[in-house]
C-alpha cells in the first residue's frame, strides 16, 4: 500500500533512504533544516566505502590504547569530559562494550551489512544513479608502524580470505607514492575492490535523481521541531513553518536525531564522534597515492578523490562542538607531511570538521520506535557512507510491511 513518507535529515542516510522509499512504490517528502544537501558529517568525510573494514571502535584493549593515545597531544583521540549525563550514560555503554566476544559478535553483524551496502550500492550504480561521483575501486592498504602489531595482525588472518599481507617494500610496490614516507613502516594488509566516492556529491546526484521521481513530493528545508500524536499514531511533523503531514516519518536527522526523539519520549544512544579532514588539490607534479591508505596506528586515511586528496582522522569526543580546532589540524598536517609530502599542494587544503553520530557498540539503529508511524535509520558513527545502502533498503522494505532482507539482530532499537 502506497504511503506518504517523511524523511528527516538530507545527509547521506537520509537521501539515499528517500530514494529508496519511492522505489518502493511510496510518495516521499524530504526535511532539510540546511539550505542544501549534505552539509553536515556527508559533507568532506573521508569517502571510504569500507566494506571489510567495519570492525567497531568498541573492543579489548582500547580503553587502556585510549589512555595512551591521550596522552599524545597529537593522538588520534581527545576527550573532554562534561556536565553532561548523557555523555557519561554513553560512555559507560561504551567502555561495557569493550569485550573481545562482544566485538567479535558486531563485527561479524557489520560485515553482513558491508556486503548488503555493496550490493545495494552496486545495484544503484548499475542503473546509473551514481554517475560522476568519483568512484573508484582501488582497493584499500593498511599500514602498520610497529612490527609488533603488524606481526599480530598478520596472524589473524583467515586462510584464503580477501586480505593480503605486504611487507614494507611490498607496500611501496603496490603504492609507489609510499616511498615519500618519512615514518617507520613495518607492512601492510592490502584489500580488493574496497571503493572510495565522493559522499557530497552521492548526496547531490541522489537528491537530482528524487526531483525527477513522480513520486517525490519535494524537499522542505526547515528545522524539524517534533510530531504531532493522535489516537496513538503519528501524524504529522512539526517545522519552524508548519505541520508536515504523513502516514510514517524517518528519522534520519544525524545527530539532530536525539532532539527529535526526545519530543517522543526516547533517549537514543548517540554521541558524536568529532572527525577532521583536509582535502588539497592534486597538481601535475604531486605524487598522490592511487589506492586508499589507512594508517593503522595514528587512524588516519588517504584517499584520491578525483583532483583533490582527502585526509580525514580523529575521534575526539567533546560534544556537540562543530569548531574547527587549530591544533587537530596542524596534527592532521604534520602527519600528512610526514607520510605524502609531495602527494598534492597542502598548502591549499580546505578545512572540514563534522559530527558523526554513534552508538556505543557502533552498530547503527533500524527500525520502529515505540511511535507508530515513527521510524529510526540512525546512529552510523563513521561508517553512515559505507552502511546508508543496507539501512536505507532494510528501512524501506520495514515502512511496506515487508521483512527486512537482513537480519536485525544488534541493530534494533532494543539492542542499541
Amino acid at each position: 500500500m502506497q504511503q506518504q513518507v517523511v524523511v528527516i535529515g538530507g545527509g547521506i542516510v537520509g537521501v539515499t533512504t528517500a530514494w529508496a522509499l519511492l522505489e518502493a512504490g511510496h510518495r516521499v517528502t524530504l526535511v532539510e533544516r540546511a539550505g542544501e544537501l549534505a552539509t553536515g558529517a556527508s559533507h568532506a568525510n573521508g569517502g571510504q566505502l569500507s566494506y571489510r573494514y567495519v570492525s567497531p571502535l568498541a573492543d579489548e584493549g582500547v580503553p587502556l590504547k585510549a589512555l595512551k593515545w591521550l596522552l599524545d597531544p597529537h593522538g588520534p583521540l581527545r576527550f573532554r569530559l562534561e556536565a553532561d549525563p548523557h555523555q557519561w550514560r554513553w560512555m559507560a555503554s561504551f567502555l561495557a562494550k569493550c569485550r573481545a566476544g562482544v566485538n567479535r559478535v558486531t563485527t561479524q553483524r557489520l560485515l553482513a551489512l558491508g556486503a548488503f551496502s555493496q550490493r545495494t550500492f552496486g545495484t544503484w550504480d548499475s542503473a546509473g544513479l551514481l554517475d560522476e561521483v568519483q568512484l573508484r575501486s582501488p582497493g584499500k592498504l593498511v599500514i602498520y608502524r610497529q612490527s609488533a602489531e603488524f606481526a599480530r595482525v598478520r596472524s589473524k588472518l583467515p586462510p584464503g580470505g580477501p586480505e593480503r599481507a605486504l611487507d614494507a617494500a611490498e607496500c611501496i610496490a603496490l603504492e609507489p607514492a609510499l616511498a615519500q614516507n618519512t615514518l617507520p613502516l613495518a607492512g601492510g594488509i592490502f584489500t580488493e575492490g574496497e571503493a572510495v566516492a565522493d559522499c557530497h556529491r552521492v548526496c547531490q546526484r541522489l537528491g537530482e535523481r528524487l526531483r525527477l521521481h513522480p513520486n517525490f513530493q519535494g524537499v522542505v528545508h526547515d528545522e524539524a521541531l517534533g510530531f504531532e500524536v493522535a489516537l496513538g499514531r503519528a501524524r504529522a511533523l512539526r517545522t519552524q513553518g508548519g505541520m508536515v503531514g504523513g502516514d510514517a516519518f524517518v528519522i534520519a536527522a544525524g545527530l539532530h536525531s536525539r532532539a527529535l526523539a526526545r519530543t517522543l519520549d526516547l533517549q537514543l544512544p548517540l554521541y558524536p564522534l568529532k572527525g577532521y579532514s583536509l582535502t588539497a588539490p592534486i597538481g601535475a607534479g604531486h605524487r598522490a597515492p592511487e589506492v586508499s591508505v589507512t594508517d593503522f596506528e595514528k587512524k588516519i586515511l588517504y584517499a584520491r578523490i578525483g583532483q583533490d586528496l582527502r585526509v580525514a582522522a580523529m575521534v575526539d569526543l567533546v560534544g556537540d562542538d562543530e569548531r574547527i580546532d587549530p591544533q587537530r589540524i596542524a596534527s592532521l598536517q604534520r602527519w600528512v607531511a610526514a607520510t605524502f609530502p609531495q602527494a598534492a599542494d597542502h598548502a591549499q587544503a580546505r578545512t572540514w570538521a563534522g559530527l558523526r553520530p554513534a552508538t556505543p557498540s557502533g552498530a547503527p539503529i533500524v527500525g520502529p520506535t515505540p511511535t507508530p508511524g515513527v521510524w529510526l535509520n540512525v546512529g552510523h558513527g563513521a561508517l553512515g557512507f559505507t552502511f546508508s545502502f543496507a539501512t536505507a533498503a532494510i528501512t524501506a522494505a520495514l515502512v511496506s510491511g515487508r521483512e527486512s532482507p537482513l537480519p536485525l539482530d544488534g541493530l534494533t532499537l532494543a539492542a542499541a
